[in-house]
């Protein structure tokens, strides 16, 4: 499954999706738009959220000084509590849907 077809599982879900990227705000608006996307899509292009997340790429694809940010997913809960937490090395790996769909229905029952 592919992170559009899970999308409106979230929705069901009552999930608050947010993307962050460490492209510019103009290119995200630019991806945001291609891809129809109806979420915010936020810029961390000074790298301080992946940095503080912990999933900062340093040296990415071997640019020395270029930081991007590795493919991850957090849910955080209504107190600020991260309770899931996934991260890939590769970008082409898609996270357990499941997994995701189950933490965010304990999520909901515990509210």
């Amino acid at each position: 499954m592919r992170f559009q077809g899970f999308y409106p599982k979230l929705n069901d879900l009552k999930a608050q999706v947010v993307g962050i990227s460490v492209d510019d705000p103009f290119s995200n608006k630019a991806f945001g738009e291609r891809n129809m996307l109806n979420f915010p899509l936020l810029s961390d292009f000074n790298r301080g959220v992946v940095s503080l997340y912990g999933v900062a790429a340093e040296d990415f694809a071997g640019l020395k000084g270029y930081t991007a940010a590795r493919r991850s997913i957090f849910i955080v809960d209504r107190e600020g509590t991260v309770r899931y937490v996934w991260v890939s090395e590769d970008p082409r790996i898609e996270p357990n849907y499941e997994e995701i769909e189950k933490v965010l229905e304990e999520i909901g029952q515990a509210a």
